[in-house]
């Protein structure tokens, strides 16, 4: 696990072991940012967290994995339940 005090050089060696497992992953084709914020490691995709696509977690991992979930999701957001009747006579 990346600490706190570790680098950004670090973080981003984690980085790529995780895209090299999970290539077709939305993290490892889109390459989001990594920071470092309120002890978290956020992976954003975006200009903020607020108008873009952003994963955290404990780790770099955690982090991306998040980000990848919530990528698929903006893509592919839950189907709305259908108001229509099915009129039967």
């Amino acid at each position: 696990m990346i600490r706190p005090s570790s680098n950004l050089a670090a973080a981003t060696e984690r980085a790529e072991v995780y895209f090299m497992a999970r290539p077709g992953s939305p993290s490892a084709v889109r390459r989001p940012r990594l920071l470092f914020r309120s002890g978290k490691w956020i992976a954003l995709l975006g200009d903020s967290v607020q108008n873009g696509i952003a994963g955290s977690g404990k780790t770099v991992e955690e982090a991306l994995g998040e980000f990848d979930s919530r990528y698929l999701d903006a893509l592919h957001p839950p189907k709305a339940q259908s108001s229509s009747r099915v009129i039967l006579g």
